[in-house]
């Protein structure tokens, strides 16, 4: 197998995102004077999202009356502090300039919007090759379109492709897009086996001597 191409999901595997996420619930809940949750309990929600957030921080589901209007304020305190203190995670520059000296195309494929995404990869002046939302086709992950749509893109076969992911959804889009994938284990997600990953590494430089 010859790789030319490696896809990153963001939240979780790039960048570390969650203590900024964290702050937006925290103040949310402020504001609405309630207590404030523990890190570590918010941190493994935020694959999911905002609204995932507004369930566990209110203990409620979307049928609330104010859910909406939660959901509307938890994105605008994320969006004034989306670089408070996100960054890439260790190893993850280095990786970068290597794949680029190597002359390798590489991208993100998310489930963020597309609005938090570019306004967080140009806040810490990160410029991947390629960059696929959650909101830029009808499908997102663990639907394999994403992937699809991201070599397609770059004008490469998926066999040519590794996809690197810190949740079970990364790990079922590439397989279901005939894209190797890796595993990290320093994401938000607990890896377990039934994942079906093809590669695991603790570290992101070790994706350098898997290449």
């Amino acid at each position: 197998m010859t790789v030319n191409t490696i896809l990153f999901d963001l939240d979780g595997t790039l960048i570390d995102t969650a203590p900024d996420l964290a702050y937006a619930l925290n103040t949310l809940l402020i504001e609405n004077e309630l207590p404030e949750k523990l890190y570590k309990n918010i941190k493994p929600l935020v694959a999911f999202g905002g609204k995932a957030l507004i369930k566990y921080g209110f203990d409620c589901d979307e049928n609330h009356p104010n859910f909406l209007a939660w959901h509307r304020r938890i994105l605008e305190i994320y969006t004034d502090n989306i670089d408070r203190s996100s960054a890439t995670f260790t190893g993850v520059n280095s990786v970068i300039k290597a794949l680029e000296a190597r002359k390798m195309h590489w991208g993100v494929v998310t489930n963020k919007p597309e609005n938090l995404t570019h306004l967080l990869l140009e806040k810490l002046g990160i410029n991947p090759d390629v960059v696929v939302c959650g909101d830029t086709l009808e499908f997102n992950k663990p639907h394999p379109a994403p992937l699809l749509y991201a070599c397609a893109q770059l004008a490469v076969e998926p066999k040519s492709c590794l996809f690197v992911g810190d949740d079970k959804n990364d790990m079922l889009a590439g397989a279901s897009a005939g894209i190797k994938t890796i595993a990290v284990t320093y994401g938000y997600s607990k890896v377990s086996q039934d994942w079906n990953y093809d590669y695991l590494i603790d570290q992101v430089e070790e994706l350098m001597e898997l290449l």
